[in-house]
């Protein structure tokens, strides 16, 4: 069999899973890894149908044809597989379609199935104290981790934030910090006593000897007196994770998580933990 696009361009229906992931790299710049994922589960489908004796092939697919391979398949399967697989064939079909192959999508009325919500691990408060114990305040570049870790933590910063923090936004005075988040939206959030006495530590004994005569207005600078990457700070913390003893997997924002649930566990207000998240 053989088919044709709007453009006149005849396809072979055995060659319909290559065109397919041609496309996806040339429209969405999909990655390798996915397009041979996409490839596995079309042919998994392909090979499904032969074995059943369905004398349709891939393109010409119906619904029952797609809810028996998924009740095939899926008590074997996590959710997550079954979905992913159904989000493939789903493509396919709005490719097929938008090429002018077929008329009808089987799959649009195939509902995904249930998966539980999935919620970052966060950090005990003890695990939080043990990392934030972690950094040799005896060391310069210790001191400036040590105050960025309790800055994080006591304020619930996304990364991104603190390592682009300057000094004039920085307020020891009233302990609080001037923050420009997404959107270039500006909010004030509080530091408490342990972060602003790190912060003051910093100030006053860290920050001008890393920096010598390098002129920088970052709070949290490197050595070189540039603002910290956010892949750098994130290499930061799973080190002193590594020395705290936790292996538990974290993500960057592993203290922006503890910071909103362990303020929740206290009796927090819903309401001013998301203000202050920003």
């Amino acid at each position: 069999m053989q088919l044709a696009t709007k453009t006149g361009q005849v396809m072979h229906a055995d060659h319909g899973v290559e065109a397919f992931c041609d496309a996806l790299w040339l429209e969405d710049g999909l990655s390798l890894a996915t397009r041979l994922a996409y490839r596995r589960d079309l042919n998994a489908f392909a090979l499904f149908l032969s074995e059943t004796g369905c004398a349709r092939g891939l393109s010409e697919a119906r619904a029952e044809d797609l809810l028996a391979y998924i009740a095939a398949r899926h008590p074997n399967s996590k959710a997550s597989s079954a979905n992913r697989r159904l989000s493939c064939l789903r493509r396919y079909f709005a490719w097929l379609m938008q090429g002018g192959l077929r008329q009808d999508d089987p799959s649009a009325g195939i509902r995904s199935a249930k998966q539980a919500p999935r919620f970052p691990h966060t950090l005990s408060e003890e695990q939080v104290e043990a990392l934030l114990q972690a950094p040799d305040t005896e060391d310069l570049l210790g001191l400036r981790d040590k105050a960025m870790l309790e800055t994080l933590y006591a304020s619930g910063l996304r990364v991104s934030e603190l390592v682009s923090l300057r000094v004039a936004e920085v307020s020891l005075r009233d302990a609080v910090l001037r923050v420009v988040g997404k959107g270039n939206k500006q909010r004030l959030v509080p530091l408490g006593e342990e972060a602003l006495y790190w912060v003051q530590q910093w100030l006053g004994k860290g920050r001008g000897v890393l920096l010598g005569a390098k002129p920088s207005d970052v709070l949290f600078p490197t050595a070189k007196g540039e603002a910290m990457s956010r892949q750098r700070f994130w290499v930061l913390i799973k080190q002193y994770a590594i020395r705290a003893g936790i292996q538990a997997a974290l993500s960057p924002h592993a203290l922006r998580h503890a910071f909103a649930t362990h303020l929740l566990n206290h009796g927090a207000d819903l309401r001013v933990v998301q203000l202050l998240l920003g």
